[in-house]
């Protein structure tokens, strides 16, 4: 910030003024020296006078140049104060400017904060949400009744979007007394097909938490035999000779777990493949589903193969009736079309005769053989 002062030391009355009292300060001393000067010199008493008379004289013009210095400051100091007064009211409007900008920055940087805030707030309550759900999904997944459930609702899922409704039952009763997860209506040959859901999920987490060595060659030997013996109970429970397929498919709701059989456990996929019970994945699933749809609708458009030919037998038998009758109002057509060309020459002459009759023209007339009038003419 600039000193107020310093433009009223640039002011040029101020140094006009300061000049004009040293001026007249050095009038005064020369009026002093000249007059003691005069003083000295003259020694006759008959100037004494007129040297008293110039001092008087002097100092008179002396307080005349003292007067003038007097008001040239008085105007100058004024001039000042006015110039400080006129500097200081611009200081304060800057600065009352600069602090109401301020003002309106800062409340600006202010509601923008605060809106961010808020943004960060709904984040937190979906971070919480979210959280929420992974404990509650943690907390199905640890249950084996509530896994199990878990898992036939994702195959539900996919399988009602894969097969018509009527191509498949939840939860069927087989002969044997078992529960399946879901029994599609395969025809003849393969037969009704059993999906069994199941979830290893202990053994497969202790597998992933183990380190290598010993800890993770026994949880390895776990999750092997946990998935052998699913399959074993897949083979012994849902395929039954004579009342379903030869085989059956164990549904995996878990991608992680499909993966981690196929890459490092594949005997056990093998073994699967002897006990014909095939492992498939959400994504593998809805392709088998998929193959099984097309088979479906092959094996129904079979089925309704005869009764197809017997439409299109019935729709030949109509498609020749149509012909007949069209044959038939052709003929009817061509008849009533001769009828007309007949009643159009009968029409003719009867025109001929009249105007004959009307210009009394017999002669002609007699020659005319009279012939009798036919059923067509």
């Amino acid at each position: 910030m600039t000193d107020p002062l310093s433009p009223m030391l640039e002011d040029p009355r101020l140094w006009a003024a300061a000049a004009v009292a040293l001026l007249f300060l050095v009038m005064i001393v020369v009026v002093i020296r000249a007059a003691n000067r005069a003083a000295r010199l003259a020694h006759p008493l008959s100037q004494l006078g007129q040297r008293v008379q110039a001092l008087g004289e002097g100092q008179e013009r002396l307080a005349g140049g003292l007067h003038h210095v007097t008001e040239a400051q008085l105007q100058s100091q004024t001039a000042m104060l006015e110039l400080v007064e006129r500097r200081l009211a611009e200081v304060q409007g800057h600065m009352s400017e600069s602090l109401h900008g301020t003002a309106r920055r800062t409340a600006h940087s202010l509601g923008e904060l605060q809106e961010r805030l808020k943004v960060i707030d709904r984040a937190q309550e979906n971070i919480t949400r979210l959280s929420g759900d992974v404990l509650s999904l943690q907390d199905i997944l640890s249950n084996k009744q509530t896994r199990g459930a878990f898992g036939e609702i994702q195959l539900n899922d996919i399988v009602s979007k894969a097969l018509p409704t009527d191509s498949y039952t939840l939860q069927a009763t087989l002969s044997n007394g078992r529960r399946a997860d879901c029994l599609i209506h395969m025809p003849e040959p393969p037969g009704p097909i059993v999906i069994d859901a199941k979830f290893p999920l202990e053994s497969y987490e202790q597998l992933q938490r183990a380190d290598k060595g010993d800890s993770r060659t026994r949880a390895a030997q776990a999750f092997r035999l946990a998935v052998r013996k699913h399959l074993r109970d897949i083979a012994g429970r849902y395929i039954i000779e004579g009342e379903t397929a030869d085989s059956a498919l164990m549904f995996l709701p878990s991608e992680a777990v499909y993966a981690e059989l196929h890459a490092h456990f594949p005997e056990v996929v093998r073994e699967g493949f002897n006990l014909r019970v095939w492992i498939v994945s959400p994504t593998t699933c809805m392709a088998t589903l998929n193959t099984l749809r097309a088979v479906l609708k092959d094996a129904r458009m079979r089925e309704q193969a005869g009764a197809i030919r017997r439409e299109l037998a019935l729709l030949n038998a109509d498609v020749e009736r149509l012909g007949t009758r069209v044959e038939n109002l052709d003929r009817h057509f061509s008849q009533a079309a001769r009828d007309v060309a007949e009643i159009r020459i009968s029409a003719d002459k009867a025109g001929q005769r009249a105007r004959r009759l009307d210009n009394f023209d017999f002669e002609d007339g007699r020659s005319e053989k009279i012939v009798p009038v036919s059923q067509n003419s």
